[in-house]
């Protein structure tokens, strides 16, 4: 079993920055890999962001490519994910997930293909 446990979120105006992080436990995640997600109020849960703890193969959404900056703190075992120029439309929850695989990260992730999920945190982006 993982654990994961996200924070970081809140409420900023339109162009700011958080930081969200996911701090993981129970088990080593050399063969996972971590991805954040997010789902806004009447949408679907959406790709935004993965890393590869293995190989540092990164991925992100087309939407946040450029504003959003993923990382991962093997000493902390925690996944990052800085965000920035915030938008309205990145308002949401943001979930960390992860996925046992020894594969690299070559594009988005399917949420279904996810093992471990945290509970989220909720970013709200005001104009």
């Amino acid at each position: 079993q993982v654990q994961l446990v996200e924070s970081g979120g809140g409420l900023v105006q339109a162009g700011g920055s958080l930081r969200l992080s996911c701090a993981a436990s129970g088990r080593t995640l050399s063969s996972y890999v971590m991805g954040w997600f997010r789902q806004a109020p009447g949408k679907e849960r959406e790709f935004v962001a993965a890393i590869s703890w293995r190989d540092f193969s990164i991925s992100y959404a087309d939407s946040v490519q450029g504003r959003f900056t993923i990382s991962r703190d093997s000493a902390k075992n925690e996944v990052l994910l800085q965000i920035s120029s915030l938008k309205p439309e990145d308002t949401g929850s943001y979930y960390c997930a992860a996925k046992s695989t020894w594969a690299s990260i070559t594009g988005p992730l399917d949420s279904a293909g996810m093992d471990y999920w945290g509970k989220g945190t909720l970013v709200t982006v005001s104009s």
